[in-house]
């Protein structure tokens, strides 16, 4: 955006103080009229020196990054502990944990789908749960053997328990597809139905749960809060929500993990990312892996918020990843046609996106499809981007048609999050 072209548009004080209102999920009636007040202040901005993109006042900043917390409520400061009543034996089998997931919905199967080779492999083949012996990628997603050269990422947003539950107004969901016990061991059904290397989470506030289950498996992970989570204002919550990354045990060692409060012109926002560098046991190679979760909401203003972030997001990457590949995983909250798609693709780092690359340079039309009161919601704001030079795209998880979604979308009593997983095959060619 042209420096003067954002001095204009801040300097319409009015039109920006009713912008931060709407975009704020509760503003009261005295935060609006403090913040018409102020909007005077816009016009005592300054230059960025290097960007030269204009900065607005820190006040209205501080103000701006903060917007979807509910900063007008009390908080409410719960520990993570609603899972107490969830109870395996160590050495449960995946097969064993699938059936118990499975058996807890009989009337309610997940949403099956297959795997998409990309698009330089000779077949382009779509293959299936049930596929054997093709060439390339092991025998399908449930029959996925991990090996030194092989990497397969799954990237979910989980769908916060609070917010979904009491906040985000899904109104074709059933209300017991969105009760905790009715939707947590589907969401473990989602993950390790899968085989993933490597799992990258968001909007989680129930880690420990998760922990818990995944460890029966081989998986070890970390977890890194919002600042100040909209979970917390919630009655009932479960603490706050934030990012998590899981990975086996038996393939990787931790070699450093780093946790960022992502800024917007060196002003903290309530949007986190979270970074591990891991190396593989058996080759002793090293990959960069990094998962964040953007800032939401629509409009010219937010995806200038965005792409501030994801400039000190680049800028923890510098800082941490060095030369090694990098995977970069997330809900972004923007749709590619915004500046931060570009922004990241051009870059230092050469990243490229796994979906887009598998399927001729276009992303998938949604990763995620919702019914709130405004409407239908169906967009792509969910990505996997990596090292191009250093990692190579074998294949990429399909998603579902709306036929196979169903009418009412999601979440529902098929699918507990209104995101659908990205799951990505790597090979790893440096």
């Amino acid at each position: 955006m042209e420096p003067i072209m954002c001095y204009q548009e801040y300097r319409d004080s009015l039109a920006l103080a009713e912008t931060l209102a709407r975009a704020c999920l509760m503003t009261s009636k005295a935060a609006r009229k403090r913040i018409a007040a102020r909007s005077i202040e816009i016009n005592f901005g300054s230059l960025d020196q290097n960007s030269g993109d204009y900065i607005p006042p820190k006040e209205l900043l501080m103000y701006m990054v903060r917007m979807g917390s509910f900063s007008s409520s009390p908080k409410i400061i719960n520990d993570d502990v609603l899972d107490h009543d969830v109870s395996f034996p160590d050495n449960i089998s995946r097969q064993e944990l699938l059936q118990f997931c499975q058996k807890q919905y009989d009337l309610y199967p997940m949403v099956k789908r297959p795997f998409r080779r990309a698009k330089s492999n000779d077949d382009m083949l779509t293959y299936s749960l049930k596929a054997r012996k093709l060439s390339g990628v092991s025998e399908g997603c449930s029959d996925y053997i991990s090996n030194p050269l092989s990497l397969r990422i799954f990237q979910w947003n989980v769908l916060s328990q609070s917010l979904g539950q009491f906040n985000d107004n899904f109104v074709k969901c059933p209300d017991e597809a969105l009760e905790w016990h009715n939707r947590r061991f589907h969401m473990i059904e989602e993950i390790i139905e899968y085989c993933p290397d490597i799992i990258c989470l968001q909007e989680v506030d129930h880690f420990n749960f998760l922990r818990y289950v995944l460890n029966t498996q081989g998986y070890t992970g970390m977890f890194f809060p919002k600042p100040d989570s909209p979970c917390i204002y919630i009655d009932g919550n479960n603490g706050p929500d934030g990012c998590a990354i899981f990975y086996r045990k038996d393939k990787y060692e931790l070699v450093k993990k780093e946790s960022r409060i992502l800024e917007i012109w060196r002003v903290q926002s309530n949007q986190v990312a979270m970074l591990m560098i891991l190396k593989v046991l058996e080759t002793g190679k090293e990959i960069c892996v990094v998962t964040t979760h953007l800032k939401a909401r629509k409009g010219a203003l937010l995806a200038t918020l965005r792409n501030e972030q994801g400039r000190d997001l680049l800028n923890f990457l510098s800082t941490h990843c060095g030369d090694r590949p990098v995977i970069l995983c997330g809900d972004f909250n923007a749709e590619p046609t915004e500046p931060i798609y570009s922004t990241l693709l051009n870059n230092k780092f050469n990243l490229s996106s796994a979906y887009a690359d598998c399927k001729s340079s276009e992303e998938p039309p949604y990763t995620t499809w919702k019914i709130r009161e405004e409407g239908e919601v169906c967009h792509t704001i969910d990505y996997v981007f990596y090292t191009k030079d250093k990692l190579e795209v074998d294949a990429v998880l399909e998603f579902p048609t709306g036929d196979e979604i169903g009418p009412d979308r999601v979440p529902s009593n098929n699918y507990p999050s209104d995101h659908f997983s990205l799951v990505c095959d790597f090979k790893l060619s440096y």
